[in-house]
């Protein structure tokens, strides 16, 4: 039995900490040397307790075993704009030495039955405690801002209706899915023009343009 939770969950929360920290610093580092990074911004959290009780019940997973077998209690979540920048995150985050990919679930190639698209690794962490060195479960969810949408929205309905969607919302859903994916594809298509676009607004050029229109009315 897990007689401490503040104690039990303190690793996966620095373990969150650690990799918001770092991720968001290799995105800092690609702005500053004027290259596209493929991470747009990075959320995370630690289940709460209720949650993680309630899935282990769910699975029968025994208290003293749900460290083992539950690996969702650290969560990351990335977002990107570009489908492709999804696969190069991926790719870098298989070439890390800080961390350790023992699990992959492409769920962008290979979708749900609802519509769900995301790509989801599972890592093996390590945090340095004074009590020495704990190798954690990580979950890190790699998605389109528009596949993040969609994931949100069905979230909420699915608190709502405790997975019992009633048939018009699934329909809508898996419709509104597909609209999510056909932007990512049109997106994609016109890449490099927004990236340049992106690049010329980003060092104030699209400001300075805007501001003479302005200042000429």
């Amino acid at each position: 039995m897990i007689e401490d939770w503040n104690q039990f969950l303190m690793p996966y929360e620095q373990a969150v900490n650690e990799l918001k920290v770092k991720l968001r610093g290799i995105r800092k580092q690609f702005q500053e040397s004027n290259q596209h990074t493929s991470i747009e911004f990075v959320t995370g959290r630690v289940k709460p307790i209720d949650s993680i009780l309630t899935k282990a019940k769910a699975r029968n997973i025994p208290e003293d075993r749900i460290e083992i077998e539950m690996q969702d209690i650290a969560g990351l979540r990335i977002m990107c704009q570009f489908v492709d920048d999804i696969h190069e995150v991926v790719k870098m985050i298989r070439t890390r030495k800080d961390m350790n990919v023992v699990q992959e679930r492409d769920y962008i190639t290979n979708k749900k039955p609802s519509g769900y698209r995301s790509y989801h690794l599972v890592i093996e962490y390590p945090v340095q405690l004074i009590t020495g060195e704990k190798i954690i479960f990580v979950e890190i969810q790699i998605r389109t801002l528009s596949m993040n949408f969609w994931a949100t929205i069905e979230h909420s309905l699915n608190y709502k209706y405790q997975g019992e969607f009633p048939s018009e919302i699934t329909r809508r859903l898996e419709n509104a899915a597909e609209a999510a994916y056909q932007l990512d594809e049109e997106m994609s298509k016109i890449r490099e023009e927004i990236q340049e676009a992106q690049h010329l607004f980003s060092h104030g050029k699209g400001k300075d343009e805007r501001f003479q229109k302005y200042l000429n009315k």
